[in-house]
């Protein structure tokens, strides 16, 4: 396993790849619909310049679109004094900034931290959590969280998880406009461009939410076991992190503000009962995460 450093390198590099990649891919899509549609070079500017726009977006706004995704509202200090406390504590036995404390209306218990730095954090737990999970339990999920921060494992999935779903917005834009009247074909006379382009756009819609999830999962499954290690070192409590996923995944309420787009940022798969999305879960199982933290003990 990388060590800490090394995996913080790897994340901001990520990052800024990720955006690049995305701006290309933007550009070679406005450009084949150009070609078969001939809309004219402004539409490829107006393309790049909408990619361009988006990556900014995910990385200066990235964290309130996500808060707003997922439904979630700021934590009051008094009606949630042991979230507030316990983030507060940690932040400082971890040497960052307090994250801005967030929670989502849903029985499912879960959690997740989102923001481009630790100057720019966000720590957000579902009602759920807070109410199921005893003290040291959700000191050990919050200490995962924000492992996550400091790691800047958040801003790599903040990312993704926002050009992901800008991806699947614009797919489903080009495909609308090719089959209403989206363009003139370059060459009126022949029509099999078109009729290809259009099979295209169909397969990348049915299987757009299928490529989001192969995506993040490229991204790697072992920040969540860095971010298990990193928590048991913070709280020097393996069991409090143990109990606290067994009731996380033992618990039959479904995440329904969850998304394809944001699933990747929760301490745990929020799809619970779908098998599908569990085999391309971003996360690990469950069971192999206890196991790796009961050796630990």
């Amino acid at each position: 396993m990388i060590n800490v450093y090394e995996q913080v390198s790897r994340n901001k590099f990520k990052s800024t790849l990720i955006m690049a990649l995305f701006i290309a891919f933007i550009f070679g899509v406005a450009y084949l619909i150009d070609y078969y549609f001939n809309l004219g070079p402004t539409f490829i500017f107006f393309a790049l310049g909408l990619s361009a726009f988006m990556s900014a977006a995910s990385y200066f706004w990235g964290d309130s679109i996500v808060l707003s995704l997922n439904h979630a509202h700021p934590a009051d200090r008094k009606k949630y004094f042991d979230f507030y406390t316990i983030t507060e504590n940690l932040s400082m036995a971890e040497n960052i900034p307090m994250p801005r404390i967030y929670v989502i209306e849903s029985e499912a218990p879960n959690a997740f931290a989102t923001g481009r730095d630790p100057q720019h954090a966000v720590v957000c737990a579902t009602t759920g959590l807070l109410n199921k999970l005893n003290r040291t339990e959700l000191e050990a999920v919050i200490a995962h969280e924000l492992s996550h921060i400091k790691n800047f494992d958040t801003r790599l999935m903040m990312i993704v998880s926002i050009l992901i779903g800008s991806l699947s917005i614009l797919i489903n834009m080009a495909t609308r406009s090719m089959f209403f009247g989206g363009g003139k074909n370059r060459d009126n006379d022949n029509k099999d461009g078109g009729a290809i382009f259009a099979v295209i756009g169909i397969v990348l819609i049915i299987f757009a939410p299928l490529i989001a999830q192969l995506i993040q999962l490229a991204i790697s499954r072992r920040r969540e076991y860095l971010a298990d290690a990193s928590a048991v070192m913070l709280t020097r409590q393996p069991q409090g992190l143990i109990d606290a996923l067994i009731k996380i995944s033992q618990d039959q309420n479904v995440l329904s503000q969850a998304s394809t787009a944001t699933a990747s940022l929760y301490i745990s798969n929020p799809f619970k009962g779908n098998k599908i999305a569990t085999l391309f879960s971003t996360h690990p199982p469950i069971a192999d995460r206890i196991k790796t933290l009961q050796q630990m003990l």
